[in-house]
């Protein structure tokens, strides 16, 4: 089984768990794994174009174009871009496409005003070779954000699973964790400024948090 198929896989399960488009509507844009907590799009700093890595259902996607901004998503599943092409159907300016982050980055030349992951591909991708990519195809007044789980304390770097559990298969999957101050530092190294991270705490402060890390082209 290949990454792709992973992702179908898990893109079968999720489709399920995901509310009616009303739901999606009056939830709104969020970053954290609660509905209605945290920030909203105000982070994306009002983008007239945008681009989602690992879009899934599409809702973030379907809610910027619905404010009249040019919107793209895109994900290595094609159960999930299918059934965000269906469920957002309905919606000018939502773009929805079956591609890698790094490859589509790399061959496209258009540029975004945003570009952002919502627990998406970001976080199961390689920043060594994801943040030159994004870097190059940010406008000049552009802005990153992206969310995530939060590092375990002294477990940094790259984390590895078995995306078919211990008795299939082996498939390797692997998504990059740092610290707050080491995304700092990180991002600031490939030419970023401005650089925000935190950890927005859960409604209940016991559960998990969500890191949330922003950083622009400019000043």
């Amino acid at each position: 089984m290949s990454v792709e198929n992973y992702w179908d896989r898990y893109a079968s399960g999720a489709v399920t768990k995901i509310g009616s488009v009303e739901d999606s509507v009056d939830k709104g844009f969020g970053w954290t794994q609660y509905d209605r907590h945290g920030p909203g799009e105000e982070l994306l700093c009002q983008p007239d174009t945008a681009l989602e890595l690992g879009c899934g259902s599409g809702d973030e996607v379907a809610y910027l174009a619905r404010k009249g901004i040019e919107a793209t998503g895109l994900d290595l599943s094609p159960r999930q871009i299918q059934y965000a092409q269906e469920r957002w159907s309905g919606v000018e300016g939502a773009r929805f496409l079956l591609r890698e982050a790094v490859d589509y980055l790399t061959e496209t030349d258009k540029t975004f005003d945003a570009i952002y992951s919502v627990w998406g591909a970001f976080w199961f991708t390689d920043p060594r070779r994801l943040l030159p990519a994004i870097r190059q195809r940010l406008s000049a007044r552009g802005v990153l954000v992206f969310s995530q789980a939060p590092a375990v304390e002294g477990c940094y770097g790259p984390q590895g699973m078995y995306g078919n559990g211990f008795n299939g298969k082996i498939l390797p999957v692997r998504r990059w964790a740092y610290s707050e101050e080491m995304w700092r530092g990180i991002l600031m190294n490939y030419g970023f400024l401005g650089v925000e991270a935190r950890v927005v705490e859960a409604p209940d402060p016991e559960h998990l948090g969500t890191l949330i890390v922003q950083a622009r082209t400019g000043p």
